[in-house]
């Protein structure tokens, strides 16, 4: 676990900092996914690097050895919603840094309608005002597990738990548009 005074870096930087093809596509990332600078994309290549190289070890295994330790990666990966349900190792092989990115807690927060914006998705998690199965949570890069999507929701003491709240968006405009219309059909 190592001491916890010594806290390591959870990522590595590119080995040449100046490519241009590579600062552009990382600014894009950033504008897409609201990110606040490039060490959250770093710490995803870093992320998807372990796995690939997990991968590729697996390769060199015997079949018997291979299928049980690669079961353990792909469950993994298969929990946090990367994969989907019928992968390979092949599979980890062709991921990419998005697949790492769609599954932050920002990102879902934005894609679920809780936040007009991918930055005001971002406001919203670091000013508490978002809940993840039951606990206030304020880490943006949170990655968030496919079954647990559903738990997110406005933290009880926040403001846009209020449906006149003028900020009050889309995630429970949805609730409440999807009950009315389930109460009518019945």
């Amino acid at each position: 676990m190592g001491d916890p005074k010594r806290s390591r870096k959870k990522y590595t930087t590119p080995g040449h900092p100046y490519q241009k093809a590579r600062l552009e596509s990382e600014l894009v990332l950033m504008g897409k996914y609201g990110l606040r600078n490039k060490r959250e994309i770093w710490r995803a290549r870093t992320k998807l690097g372990t796995y690939r190289k997990q991968a590729r070890e697996l390769l060199a295994l015997e079949p018997e050895e291979r299928e049980i330790r690669g079961k353990v990666i792909l469950d993994k990966l298969i929990k946090l919603g990367i994969l989907s349900e019928g992968a390979t190792t092949d599979d980890i092989l062709a991921l990419d840094v998005e697949d790492f990115l769609k599954r932050r807690l920002q990102t879902r927060v934005y894609e679920l309608g809780f936040a007009k914006t991918i930055y005001q998705a971002r406001q919203l998690i670091t000013h508490r005002h978002i809940m993840y199965d039951g606990h206030i949570i304020n880490v943006p890069g949170f990655l968030v597990p496919k079954h647990m999507e559903k738990t997110i929701q406005y933290a009880p003491h926040s403001p846009f738990n209020d449906p006149n709240h003028p900020m009050a968006v889309v995630g429970h405009a949805k609730d409440s548009a999807e009950m009315t219309e389930s109460e009518v059909s019945s």
